[in-house]
């Protein structure tokens, strides 16, 4: 029994409906808005703020370490492994420039890859190395990577090589998500928390949108920006979760790291935080068990992460755990290509973005809205 002033400023139909709140489904509502200044949109987040992997990753505005890249040209060929690095470097300049530097929190302090002492890895990079520097050279308009080896002692790390960029570094994933938030509520942009979507479905020329409250409300189309947890509303989709395990160590005294670093071709991966360790990744030892949308952490990976800790980070220092917790990502059976198109005449998909989400959420974000203006 709604008022006719409920009706006309709270339930009238919508021309977009965003489902979920992370950079993918912010951005998406945002450039929308932003188009179609005088269209209604309104996003859906289940959370009580933005949640997801969005706001519990490691804070990287990265677009891949050597050794990721070259694993990809191997796999995908040199056009689609280098289309992907610049679809990454364009995204975070894009991002960078939309909310500020100073409002996200970035350091251009850089960003690393270690290889052991006689690692295979170092072997099959470093015969590489030159040829991967000339690929990206269009991309970049200068070298990406250098060597820094005589650089570990001053980082207080124990490993054996170091490849370096400058174009990489950390931001501060709360503060980005904050301010991103902002500016689309500011746009007109009606943002909803703690509304769980459990249904969609296409009806003529709307979308049917369900909650679990057992409510619902229609729109033009629908955009579904849930990434990693995406087959919860569509099973069997191809799309599936990835828990991405943190730690962040107590302060540290006289810590000398600064910058992100990767391992392991981007399976492990750490960082300075105000003079602490946040270090994160291990998902390869156990991808059956961490395909999963379980916000949780487990013995085996935490005492991977630990190890690390011990062996490579802070070899000669005392530290403590501060603090654990999980994100689930969203990754592609086949390839890093994110999901971006129609599942039904009206609603849309813009999921999949294989834990590049800082990178890549803006450009996912332009496509998916391409896609709405394209079949209106």
């Amino acid at each position: 029994m709604f008022s006719i002033w409920e009706q006309q400023s709270f339930q009238e139909e919508i021309d977009l409906i965003v489902v979920g709140a992370g950079i993918t489904g912010l951005f998406t509502a945002l450039h929308y808005q932003r188009r179609f200044p005088t269209h209604r949109v309104r996003l859906l987040e289940r959370g009580p703020h933005p949640a997801g992997a969005s706001v519990k990753n490691a804070g990287f505005a990265c677009f891949g370490s050597p050794s990721e890249i070259l694993a990809d040209i191997d796999a995908e060929g040199l056009d689609a492994a280098l289309s992907r690095v610049e679809e990454r470097w364009l995204g975070l300049q894009e991002m960078r420039a939309e909310l500020g530097d100073e409002n996200i929190g970035f350091e251009s302090t850089g960003g690393h890859e270690l290889y052991s002492e006689g690692d295979p890895l170092y072997t099959r990079v470093a015969d590489r190395f030159d040829e991967l520097n000339r690929s990206l050279l269009p991309i970049f308009s200068q070298p990406a990577y250098e060597w820094r080896t005589t650089r570990k002692s001053d980082l207080g790390l124990n490993t054996g090589h170091i490849a370096r960029t400058a174009l990489e570094g950390p931001i501060d994933t709360g503060a980005m998500m904050r301010t991103l938030l902002n500016k689309t509520i500011a746009m007109g942009v009606d943002v909803r928390f703690q509304q769980t979507v459990t249904e969609l479905v296409s009806e003529g020329d709307t979308a049917l949108i369900r909650l679990s409250d057992g409510n619902a409300m229609k729109a033009s189309f629908v955009v579904v920006a849930t990434n990693g947890y995406t087959s919860s509303l569509f099973p069997g989709i191809d799309v599936v979760p990835g828990r991405g395990q943190v730690l962040l160590t107590s302060a540290v005294p006289g810590l000398r790291l600064k910058g992100t670093f990767h391992m392991n071709e981007g399976y492990y991966y750490f960082r300075d935080y105000r003079g602490r360790v946040m270090l994160g990744g291990g998902r390869h030892l156990d991808k059956v068990g961490e395909t999963t949308t379980d916000d949780a952490i487990t013995p085996l990976i935490q005492g991977s992460l630990e190890r690390i800790l011990r062996e490579v980070i802070l070899p000669d220092c005392d530290f403590t755990v501060e603090r654990r917790w999980s994100g689930v990502m969203g990754f592609r059976t086949q390839g890093k290509t994110p999901m971006i198109e129609h599942l039904s005449p009206r609603i849309i998909i813009a999921a999949g973005l294989s834990g590049m989400g800082i990178a890549i959420g803006t450009r996912v974000a332009q496509k998916a809205v391409e896609l709405v203006a394209t079949s209106r």
